[in-house]
């Protein structure tokens, strides 16, 4: 064994740019808030990357396929948080790290605490457990800013309507440990999260999130003027 002691294992953000992640229930409204944000960023001559978890890859993309959208039962919870860990791993190497090197506005669809209030909080595998491997896989690196848009179960399925996949098609209990989960998180940690109540207007919401990044933007060494590479 090595008697070095072990790096921080927690990074905020990386290179020159800002990570920021929106979380929250299905139905909550994340790509919504992540699009006006990004449309506001882009106005202001910053460079955007837009991505999702899963999905924001070509791998990322096939994983997807097979955990979202396969049948009820085909994937066991502790193979789904792996896989999620997966896809997580080689996202942030093949696309996030590097156009935060660039100096990106980088906006991500979901990240790890999507694991850990998913896998973690509702599949009941252990908080702990699923942030440390989401943490491994990622080597550390969180996002400088967490927008939570806070959703009870019941509303995000009305917003779904009838498209449900694997996950949203559990029961609002389920749903409903999320949602504890991710507030567990946001009441850990509260400078990093801006916590929203999701049934408001969504310009509403939008200018609270412009406010907060607002105060991010103008401490950072951000590019200007480049063509996003989005995911």
């Amino acid at each position: 064994m090595s008697d070095q002691t072990p790096p921080d294992p927690v990074t905020r953000g990386g290179g020159r740019g800002l990570f920021i992640a929106f979380e929250g229930g299905d139905g909550a409204g994340k790509s919504t808030q992540a699009g006006l944000l990004g449309a506001w960023l882009t106005e202001q001559g910053y460079a955007v990357s837009h991505t999702r978890e899963p999905g924001g890859t070509t791998l990322g993309r096939q994983i997807r396929e097979l955990v979202l959208h396969g049948e009820d039962g085909s994937v066991t919870p502790r193979a789904e948080a792996l896989l999620f860990a997966a896809d997580r791993a080689h996202h942030v190497a093949s696309l996030v790290r590097p156009a935060l090197e660039r100096g990106h506005v980088v906006l991500t669809d979901r990240y790890l605490d999507s694991s850990v209030a998913y896998q973690g909080a509702a599949r009941a595998l252990g908080h702990e457990e699923i942030r440390d491997l989401s943490l491994w896989a990622v080597e550390g690196l969180v996002p400088d800013l967490t927008v939570l848009l806070d959703v009870p179960a019941a509303l995000g399925r009305a917003r779904r309507r009838e498209v449900h996949d694997r996950l949203e098609r559990e029961a609002d209990s389920f749903h409903d440990r999320v949602r504890a989960g991710f507030l567990e998180l946001a009441a850990r940690d509260p400078e990093r999260y801006v916590v929203l109540d999701a049934s408001g207007a969504p310009e509403e919401l939008a200018a609270a999130v412009r406010d907060r990044v607002s105060l991010l933007v103008a401490r950072a060494d951000l590019a200007r003027d480049v063509t996003a590479e989005g995911a």
